[in-house]
Formats: C-alpha cells, structure tokens, sequence
C-alpha cells in the first residue's frame, strides 16, 4: 500500500509541475539528484546525512551539523531537502559539503542514493519517517537517527489503521524526541529506543542571539527609547498594535512584516498614518534618506528586507509574534532569547514553545484589541513587572536549551 501510496504521490507532483513553478523546481531537482550526487560524492570520503523537510527543519537541525563539522571535521556532510522552500534558500549553505533535494521514498530511489552515498550514519529531523530509506538502513545496519521529533495521539502511528506504518519507527537507532509524552506514546506501541532531550531549536536560538547584527540605522532610531518591534505580523497582526500605539508616542515602533511586497508595505503605510505615525522603510535608511526621523512626531521604522527579524529583536523592550490570527504564529523564540515578553495571537496551541512561554509569564495570548491593550498597557507602566516577565523569557530558552549536546554526545562516541 505503501507503495502505491507512493507511486501516485509522484505522478500527482508530475502532473502538479506543468500549472506550478515551486513543484517544478521540486520534481527536477528530485530527478537530478541521484545525477548530482554521482558527479559531487568523494567515494573515499564518510559522509554525515542530515535530512530536513524544510526551512524550519533545517535549523533545528543546524547546530548539531556545526557541531559535528567544528568537532569531526574527518566526516563530510551530506544535507538534504524535501521542499523547495528549504532547497532554495539553503543549497549554498557552507556547512555541508553537498546539498541537494532527497529522492521521493519509491524502493529504487533509496536503493540508488544509499549505493552512491554509503553514509556512517544518517539524522532525520523532527517529522520525517521515509518507509523505504529507513528501512533499507537498517538492513544494511547503518545507524540512523530521530532529532527533535514530536509525537501526539492523532498521528497515523498511534491510529489503529496505522499499525502497519508504525514499525518504520523501529528502524530508527533511537528518537531523540521532544517531551514526556512523546516517550509515553512510543512506549504504548513497543518503540523503546527513545531519550528525552527536548527541542534543538533553544540551542540553534541561542547560537543566533551570539552572532547578531549590529545595526545602527535601527540603533539610531530607537535612540535609547522604549521600543515595541513586531515580528513577522500579517494585517489583521497589525490592525490590533498599530492603533494602540497611537496613544503612546514615547515609544517607538519597529514593524518587521512576514510578507514585504509593496502592496502590504503599503497597507502598513496607510494605517500608520491614520493613526498619527509616519513611516519610514529600513532601506531608506541604509541609503542615508531619513536622519531627521529621529526626534520630532511620532515615527513608525519598516523592515523591508529578511535576514534581520532575529537581530532586530535586541533593540526591543517588548516584542509581538504574528501570525496568531491566522494559520499559527511565527518564531516566538528569536524574540524571547533577548529577554522580552512576547504578545501572540490565539491560534498558538501546536507550539509547545509558545506554551512554555506562557507558563512562566513570559508569553501573552491575546484574543483582540481590548486584551492587548488591558495587558501590554500593565507591561508599558509597571517597570518591576516588565523586568520580571523579560527575565522569565530569557531564563525559559536558556533552562530548556542543551539537546544539541544530548545528541551529540549519545551519537558521536
């Protein structure tokens, strides 16, 4: 059934690739990756395989990469990708030495990639459980790892049609999972290899926060000032905080959009100024247009360009994470590791982090206008409480950081 399962997949992405340019990217780097590594593979060298879905499996898998390259540099890695959103943003990444897409898991596929790469041992990030490479590992007794995955009840393992697809759990040398409860139901289905180390994104977190940017066109314009810097935020985001800032002219007001094409820079503009802010675009300062926005009326800075968001994070006192309103939010944690509380909308449940934040009062829910403004008004008035939730934020990484370490040591005897 697999199979089957499998095989009908790979035609609907064929098909699919002829209307969409991100699954055309996908199918022709699937198809080229066997070539690519035939032609990139130093077949007197041992490779590291470090497989992420995407973007955001990647860095939860890069610190354990940058650590075993700084510490075994007699190992070379091998990083690949399911999607495109992660290839295409990391296939220069320096530390691997071949980056390429993973063929679709047909029984041919992952015979002819494990032949041509014969790696010592092999790390599948968080969601990734491929029937045909796991399995064909361990037959040729190739250890292999789970890193930072997370299991919950409605998943296919723990569903009694699942059972069948539950054993490729077993193949793995053991899980590296993220809570207790992930052990729990691995142990309710005979999976025991399992070790609590908690989520390797505290760590990759922390490793961001030490090589920050320095950027003194947003030093300049906070000027030493109170300072709220909203992350990655949609409209309905910025619809709540931008007119609650109206009132507070003493603060300025960073807005990092998730999305930075001119129609929703436009929007921002817009509703900026309807609320007695003018706007100014982090280009425009880099370019050396708008010196004069630092004192006078009340002023709004725009970040109209990625890279920035987790650099940005450092000049704020208070912090606000978008996406709540929508399909679920965004990075609470690139926020929280430079100690400021972290406001979210409500469609935060799947995120432990964001849990864990609101447990220690360190990350706010809110639900609309009225609630943000009842709760960031107490943080903006009473300053023992903001230097208390801004300590809770740091403590929470720093305490749950240390599964890179975990790993590193359980794998690399």
């Amino acid at each position: 059934m697999y199979e089957i399962a499998i095989y009908t997949y790979l035609w609907g992405v064929a098909i699919t690739s002829l209307f969409s340019a991100k699954v055309r990217k996908m199918w022709r780097g699937d198809r080229e990756a066997i070539n690519i590594l035939r032609r990139e593979v130093d077949p007197t060298a041992r490779y590291v395989w470090v497989h992420a879905a995407s973007l955001g499996e990647f860095e939860q898998g890069r610190p354990l990469m940058e650590r075993i390259r700084r510490e075994h540099p007699e190992y070379k890695i091998l990083l690949t990708f399911f999607s495109p959103s992660g290839y295409e943003v990391r296939k220069n990444y320096e530390g691997a030495d071949i980056v390429t897409y993973l063929p679709i898991d047909t029984r041919r596929n992952a015979r002819r990639f494990l032949r041509t790469v014969r790696p010592v041992m092999a790390f599948f990030i968080k969601y990734e459980f491929w029937y045909n490479y796991l399995h064909i590992l361990k037959y040729r007794n190739i250890p292999v790892y789970s890193v930072s995955s997370i299991f919950r009840p409605d998943q296919i393992f723990f569903r009694w049609y699942g059972c069948g697809y539950a054993g490729v759990l077993n193949c793995f040398t053991k899980l590296f999972v993220q809570n207790e409860e992930s052990k729990q139901l691995l142990a309710g289905i005979g999976v025991n290899d399992v070790e609590i180390v908690g989520d390797t994104r505290f760590d990759r977190v922390l490793d961001i926060k030490a090589a920050a940017k320095q950027l003194p066109e947003v030093e300049a314009f906070v000027g030493g000032r109170k300072t709220f810097v909203a992350g990655s935020s949609w409209l309905p985001d910025e619809e709540i905080f931008i007119p609650f800032m109206k009132n507070h002219p003493d603060w300025q007001l960073i807005i990092a959009p998730h999305v930075i094409d001119e129609e929703h820079l436009q929007q921002i503009e817009q509703l900026l100024a309807a609320n007695g802010r003018k706007a100014y675009r982090y280009t425009d300062l880099q370019e050396g247009r708008g010196s004069h926005l630092f004192g006078g009326a009340p002023s709004a800075l725009i970040i109209n360009c990625f890279g920035l968001l987790s650099s940005i994070y450092n000049y704020g006192d208070v912090a606000y994470v978008g996406g709540g309103f929508g399909a679920g939010i965004h990075n609470t944690l690139e926020a929280a590791v430079w100690g400021v509380p972290v406001f979210f909308g409500p469609n935060n449940q799947r995120f432990r982090e964001a849990q864990g934040l609101k447990s220690c009062g360190a990350g706010i829910e809110i639900n609309d206008a009225d609630c943000f403004a009842d709760r960031i008004t107490k943080l903006m008035t009473d300053e023992a409480f903001l230097a208390e939730t801004s300590a809770a934020a740091a403590d929470y990484v720093r305490n749950q950081s240390g599964a890179v370490d975990m790993v590193y040591k359980a794998t690399m005897r």
